[in-house]
């Protein structure tokens, strides 16, 4: 298990050192549905030192599930793909229950300009040509998800496999 980052909040300068990088992550497997172009990934300026009651949840839902491993169609505690995390963790931290698969959640959710998302949107991730992979947006950069190769886990959206790959915001709140 990774630690987690600190509480406070460092200078704009060198503050995501100070966050754990995840192991390069090879993603497929959810259920796709067509796109725009990627785009560059959100700012990674840092949040204020005080989260949200909903953010803190998140954070919970993801503590307890760190680790569990990627299952295909999987949507519990046995295993989870990156839909079904997002399904479970909205559902547990936030009590809102979103759709199954990536497409059904592409077009259920509000768009969000890139330079607006915030903790608890949903954010996707092109691979092979459509959105199958997505994940929680938690703030600072970061992202929780479930990984083929790590399980749930959490990731950076500056990362070199993730930077180029990143497509769109949805929020369901």
């Amino acid at each position: 298990m990774t630690q987690s980052a600190p509480r406070s909040t460092p200078g704009p300068t060198g503050w995501w050192r100070a966050l754990p990088m995840a192991a390069l992550l090879v993603l497929a497997g959810c259920a796709s549905a067509p796109g725009p172009a990627p785009l560059a990934p959100p700012s990674l300026l840092p949040l204020p030192a005080a989260s949200t009651d909903g953010q803190s949840r998140l954070q919970q839902v993801f503590e307890h599930y760190q680790g569990t491993p990627y299952r295909y169609g999987g949507t519990d505690g046995g295993g989870f793909d990156c839909s079904g995390f997002i399904r479970t963790a909205y559902r547990e931290a936030l009590g809102q229950v979103l759709p199954r698969t990536t497409g059904q959640m592409l077009a259920a959710g509000a768009a969000v300009p890139p330079g607006q998302v915030r903790p608890g949107d949903v954010v996707f991730f092109r691979l092979q040509g459509k959105e199958r992979h997505a994940g929680i947006y938690l703030g600072q950069g970061r992202f929780i998800h479930a990984s083929t190769s790590v399980g749930v886990t959490a990731s950076r959206l500056d990362q070199g496999y993730w930077r180029p790959r990143f497509s769109q915001v949805r929020r369901f709140r």
